[in-house]
């Protein structure tokens, strides 16, 4: 599944810890995960990633051979080497649920804990986050244009890295995809897992109808034949010719896929070919570059494709390959903090942020404020772990997704578009901007 070892951090974060023991600075701290601004072209995010977050946290720890290893680069100093021993996360987090809508400067994510604990975190902390939270974001665009189709994850190949591909597919899944052609999602997350037939299964035959007929007897439970290989529309109309002599043996062809050219003219043709050969049954599926955008201009073709598989540029968030995310110090040993870099500045304290609805369910505007303060609304932080223990059972994946449906389900219109999407209004309280200011003379 995933990488937790220590070791995972930048140098940076070992560095500040020696520092913070040699001088006693271990009293509480809070640090907060947000993003600063959204990426072009996008008008929402969705949280993701907090399951593996906990997992690491729970897990944290340096084995005797990190600590050797350590020792070996001759940068820390022994009493450090032995805090780090014995180093445990025990602090608390508040967090939104996965599959949360949120907008820049909400923090999705509040850790208070002892200082070097809080402080060694950041770099794996963001890395599980930013990921798994960039991959729902994007495929939750196909989700709303997809509507009823089937979406399939297809992008592992070019993910980059192993736990990439298998944090796409559960951040893809999450976001609403069906499911995966990662094999190795299945067994970790549930995920389920799809596939059919690569354009090498074809060319290893002698002929094409063959390669067809080879694979619907090894898997006739799942008979989803490529028919691009060489023309399109005669393979569609081999595998019409063919499936009296596979239905009389109770074998079913379930679907075909198409994986280049100009999908929109080819589906119409091989729903045409396969209507008239009596398999109006039979589904088409498609492949090949596809994204939200593209999907968007198939549909509007009407482009007779019941499923779809995303790859590439789902899981590399092509259009939009990162986003602009922090974890920054808010409060440390009872005094709020406040960043005043420019154009990095962050607003100060632990914060709560609450969203508004209109009456109809749809969301109005939310508001940050500081994390005792009184508002209306419904709050969206909630208490996930105590004292480095979880505070509750997690939802499983299957609930997570319905939470996601919900959460999208009650998305603005105008934040639904895939470009030129307005605004969300996020209002800084009263309280907050007093917090700030106060902050701000402390430390002119």
């Amino acid at each position: 599944m995933t990488e937790n070892s220590a070791l995972l951090t930048d140098m940076y974060q070992l560095t500040m810890l020696q520092g913070y023991y040699e001088q006693g600075m271990d009293e509480v701290a809070v640090f907060e995960f947000f993003v600063r601004k959204l990426p072009k072209n996008r008008g929402y995010l969705v949280a993701a990633g907090l399951e593996q977050v906990l997992s690491y946290l729970k897990e944290l720890r340096f084995s005797p051979g990190e600590i050797e290893w350590l020792a070996g680069t001759r940068h820390f100093k022994p009493a450090v080497l032995d805090r780090l021993a014995s180093l445990r996360f025990t602090g608390d987090v508040h967090a939104m649920s996965e599959g949360t809508v949120f907008f820049p400067n909400e923090p999705i994510l509040r850790i208070t804990a002892p200082l070097p604990e809080a402080q060694l975190i950041e770099s794996r902390l963001i890395n599980l986050l930013h990921f798994q939270t960039l991959i729902a974001s994007k495929a939750a665009r196909s989700v709303l244009i997809a509507e009823d189709k089937l979406l399939v994850d297809f992008g592992m190949r070019r993910a980059h890295g192993s736990e990439a591909a298998l944090l796409a597919a559960r951040a893809s899944y999450l976001a609403g995809f069906d499911g995966s052609a990662t094999v190795s999602a299945c067994r970790s997350f549930g995920v389920p897992v799809y596939g059919t037939m690569a354009h090498s299964f074809v060319q290893t035959h002698n002929q094409e109808s063959q390669a067809f007929i080879h694979f619907a007897l090894a898997n006739p439970d799942n008979v989803v034949l490529l028919i691009d290989t060489y023309d399109t529309e005669r393979a569609a109309q081999k595998v019409v010719d063919l499936a009296p002599a596979l239905e009389a043996q109770g074998i079913k062809i379930k679907g075909v896929r198409l994986d280049s050219g100009d999908l929109a003219d080819h589906a119409k043709k091989v729903r045409a070919i396969l209507d008239h050969g009596g398999l109006k049954d039979t589904t088409i599926f498609a492949s090949g570059n596809i994204d939200e955008y593209m999907l968007a201009d198939l549909i509007n073709q009407k482009a007779p494709i019941d499923g779809f598989g995303i790859g590439t540029r789902l899981d590399t968030s092509a259009d939009a390959p990162y986003l602009d995310c922090a974890y920054k110090l808010q409060e440390y040993a009872g005094i709020a903090r406040r960043k005043r870099s420019e154009g990095k500045a962050t607003w100060p304290g632990r914060k709560q942020v609450y969203r508004h609805y209109k009456d109809n369910g749809e969301m109005s505007f939310d508001t940050v404020t500081v994390a005792d303060a009184t508002c209306s609304g419904q709050p969206l932080l909630h208490s996930v772990m105590q004292g480095g223990t979880v505070t509750a059972p997690r939802p499983g994946l299957i609930e997570i997704r319905e939470y996601t449906r919900d959460q999208l389900h009650r998305l603005p219109e105008a934040l639904r578009k895939l470009s030129d999407t307005p605004d969300y209004s996020v209002l800084i309280s009263s309280e907050l901007q007093a917090l700030a200011k106060r902050v701000d003379e402390q430390n002119p």
